[in-house]
């Protein structure tokens, strides 16, 4: 669900595309909007004018702008640019089309992982399509949600003690959204990813693509999910790989599931290091050394091993330290960086600074609706996280969710309606620490017919090239349209 915020690529090539190539799009779009079926899609010539993208040490990919409206609910209103990456098909013989990568955090950018980690890509997929990432709204090179630095400085901390906290909190963010609007301009209110479903379908036509075929990862499964519940004639084929369920609709009901799959990652982590001879922890009590370092960030006595002299705070021990391994599986290296943290000597007490969120938790609070009415119910919600995830104290989602208290919600959770949508793979690992695979099970209900589950049984986050099984289901589903059996399972990849 929440991955990691990647700088994307700052200057991208052939961003000359304007109003013109727009209009033409929007052609394509509004003549499409309300039919029930797909027709052969008009030439988009134009609308996505190709130039090599401005990074010498990764060369290859080739950089476009394309404009839509800000608001598409007043697509003659003013107009934003969308960053657009893409990279050829290897054997342009065997071509099967486009295919768009959406990305997730959210906060991702889709033209950074075209540009500089196609390897993130099967061989057989980048030897038949044209690999086609995009920086969503208010991401990377699209229209970037700015705020001021200061302000982000000064966010409080999700641990509140009071009532008096929980309202400063409130008021501070009505500041820093009030600032981020000015900066920003307008298309701040319109970060949604009910907007983001028609940019995406606006990339599909100026690509001169029938149909979609779609690669959604973590958060841009959401965007999958719902293109498939608005255009659902539209799709060719489309993969939503570590799945988030957006019919989660209490706060409640959020913060726990996360932090039960958060937890199971940590368990999976003390099982495997009792097992591996390798492990730096072996023979050892993990959880007692884990609250060890715990103990010591929060006295902001433990040191941060990527900033000599610094505290490591309890958060980003947490959330940087555990659940990135946990992202990764990468146990060895988790066991690794706390026996070293083990052995660091203690700092001096002193507090620890709380980094500001990216800019991109509008898109967040804009997609999820997370009310919480007053301290005591905030308590009671960080209590139940502590007590389903009893390692994983003030997870990230819980940071999510303090960060969008007040925030109006354009595109709150619902249940999936998809209706007359071809097979929908849906990927998930069985110990995903951030979308859960029962999010994935609940997902594939929803789409009913439509949807087919691949598990990968084993850890981390992401799955399509988990090993030889997983990769040959996705690259048979994506290229020849070949569906595997309803709850096929892959084994896991050892260590």
């Amino acid at each position: 669900m929440l991955s990691r915020n990647r700088s994307a690529p700052r200057r991208i090539a052939a961003r000359g595309t304007a109003m013109a190539a727009m209009a033409a799009v929007m052609a394509v779009i509004t003549g499409l909007a309300a039919a029930p079926a797909v027709h052969a899609s008009p030439s988009a010539e134009g609308a996505l004018r190709w130039a090599p993208c401005d990074d010498p040490e990764k060369p290859g990919a080739e950089c476009a702008t394309l404009s839509v409206p800000v608001d598409w609910n007043h697509p003659d209103g003013p107009g934003t640019d969308l960053a657009v990456a893409r990279r050829k098909a290897t054997d342009p013989g065997a071509r099967v089309g486009s295919m768009v990568f959406g990305p997730g955090g959210p906060g991702d950018s889709g033209v950074a992982m075209v540009v500089g980690r196609i390897g993130r890509f099967s061989p057989e997929v980048r030897r038949r399509f044209d690999i086609v990432g995009f920086d969503p709204r208010g991401v990377g090179g699209s229209n970037p949600v700015t705020c001021s630095g200061a302000l982000l400085a000064e966010r409080p901390s999700p641990e509140l003690r009071s009532q008096a906290d929980f309202d400063a909190t409130m008021a501070y963010n009505r500041r820093l959204r009030a600032d981020c609007r000015a900066r920003t301009g307008p298309v701040f209110d319109h970060l949604d990813t009910s907007q983001t479903v028609r940019d995406v379908d606006a990339l599909r036509a100026a690509l001169g693509e029938r149909q979609l075929t779609f690669h959604g990862s973590s958060y841009g499964t959401l965007l999958g999910a719902q293109y498939a519940e608005t255009y659902p004639r539209r799709v060719r084929a489309m993969v939503l790989e570590s799945v988030m369920d957006h019919s989660v609709r209490t706060t409640r009901h959020f913060l726990r599931s996360e932090a039960a799959t958060a937890e199971d990652s940590f368990q999976e982590f003390v099982k495997w290091c009792d097992g591996a001879a390798d492990c730096a922890l072996h023979g050892r009590d993990v959880r007692a050394v884990w609250q060890g370092l715990l103990g010591r960030a929060g006295r902001g006595e433990l040191a941060d091993p990527a900033k000599p002299g610094a505290p490591l705070s309890s958060a980003d021990l947490v959330n940087k330290t555990a659940f990135r391994s946990f992202y990764q599986a990468d146990y060895a290296g988790l066991a690794k960086a706390i026996a070293g943290m083990e052995a660091s000597g203690p700092l001096p007490a002193s507090p620890t600074s709380v980094a500001p969120l990216p800019a991109a938790t509008p898109v967040f609070c804009s997609d999820w609706h997370l009310p919480v009415r007053d301290y005591r119910e905030y308590a009671s919600l960080v209590a139940e996280m502590n007590t389903t995830a009893p390692d994983l104290p003030y997870l990230l989602p819980i940071h999510m969710a303090a960060a969008c208290l007040g925030a109006p919600t354009a595109n709150p959770q619902h249940r999936l309606d998809v209706r007359g949508a071809p097979p929908i793979l849906l990927s998930n690992a069985l110990h995903d620490p951030a979308t859960g695979h029962p999010w994935a099970v609940s997902v594939a209900r929803q789409l009913g017919r439509s949807g087919v589950l691949l598990t990968y049984e084993g850890h981390g986050h992401g799955s399509v090239t988990s090993g030889p099984c997983m990769e040959e289901a996705v690259d048979s589903y994506l290229t020849d349209l070949t569906v595997p059996p309803p709850s096929t399972h892959c084994p896991a990849v050892p260590f």
